[in-house]
């Protein structure tokens, strides 16, 4: 039986704070994709890549429908990241200058 999920804000903090201390150790490509994998069932996955492969063609203003024949994503899923684009917390933001910013 699965463990009951904390409801309590902090405990729900702190196991948020403990998964992102470990994603921050990760050091390649290869260990993010290994430890996603392990993590995340394949829908769950595909679901974030869904969700990545949309942000910058929604930041450089194109149009839903392009984007969905581009990528395959759901119109759903593409005006949901649009409004955490635009009322998120910035998160999507601050990775895109980053990785604009950096080279790979």
């Amino acid at each position: 039986m699965k463990p009951h999920t904390p409801t309590d804000p902090a405990q729900r903090a702190a196991a948020e704070d403990n998964l992102f201390r470990a994603i921050l150790t990760l050091e390649s490509t290869t260990q993010c994709r290994e430890f996603f994998k392990d993590l995340c069932t394949p829908a769950e996955l595909q679901a974030l890549a869904d969700r990545w492969a949309v942000v910058e063609p929604l930041s450089r203003g194109e149009p839903y429908r392009r984007i969905h024949d581009q990528t395959g994503v759901s119109v759903t899923t593409i005006g949901r990241v649009a409004r955490f684009l635009v009322d998120g917390n910035g998160g999507y933001e601050r990775v895109l200058r980053k990785l604009n910013r950096d080279p790979a």
